[in-house]
């Protein structure tokens, strides 16, 4: 069942759609980046394939989308939005997982202690802004808390995976994505050694591949 649920905040109104799993052990709470809305690829699969293992989906559009905006607002003023309609994501009950892509991701390692959250799905860190390593984020991503994954596209101009320091979370690794997870049609050979027994990523296998990794992650959380 899929629901629709405008929740004020103190950025404004931001709005949560509901995927809701019949018999619901987590809720999955996912927001989008600075440069789209949550019609972006990963989330939808996310949101079709985890109902069905039990699982919630919440995709949350920050105040500044669901006002039409272009321009995503200040990192605070993104916490402040996320804090807001954290009320509504426990009300079902189950524990929530805080999650991300992109400036998503951040601000849910920023609150995820703050918050309660049971653990962080961080999708497309943006460990630094494209060509500038120095202006490193890693601090949040570390800072985090609780349990963590990162799904993270090879090719990821905002941080490549062996860019990513050592620390308690898990990594996986979608051959030759981009920031977006699109992958070119052949992998090439470097990323392909790195990718083990996947030799080649289509746009279809990685999609499965962020499904399969979330859900075996989902599940060990308990």
């Amino acid at each position: 069942m899929t629901t629709a649920k405008i929740v004020g905040t103190e950025a404004g109104d931001a709005r949560i759609t509901w995927y809701e799993a019949e018999k619901a052990r987590l809720v999955l709470a996912v927001g989008h980046g600075a440069g789209g809305g949550i019609e972006a690829r990963d989330l939808q699969a996310l949101a079709a394939v985890l109902p069905e293992h039990g699982v919630t989906v919440a995709l949350v559009e920050q105040p500044w989308r669901v006002a039409g905006k272009k321009i995503a607002p200040a990192p605070k003023t993104l916490d402040t939005g996320w804090r807001g309609v954290w009320p509504a994501l426990t009300a079902p009950g189950p524990p929530v997982v805080s999650g991300g892509r992109s400036a998503g991701a951040r601000v849910a390692c920023r609150t995820a202690t703050e918050l309660g959250a049971a653990a962080v799905l961080a999708l497309s860190f943006p460990l630094h802004p494209p060509g500038r390593p120095e202006k490193s984020r890693a601090g949040e991503l570390l800072g985090a808390g609780v349990p963590t994954l990162v799904v993270q596209g090879g090719n990821d101009p905002f941080g490549k995976p062996a860019e990513f320091p050592a620390g308690e979370y898990q990594l996986v690794e979608v051959p030759g994505g981009d920031h977006g997870f699109a992958v070119p049609m052949r992998v090439p050979p470097r990323e392909r050694s790195r990718a083990g027994a996947r030799a080649e990523t289509g746009p279809e296998q990685a999609v499965r591949l962020i499904t399969d990794a979330v859900l075996a992650w989902t599940a060990s959380l308990g």
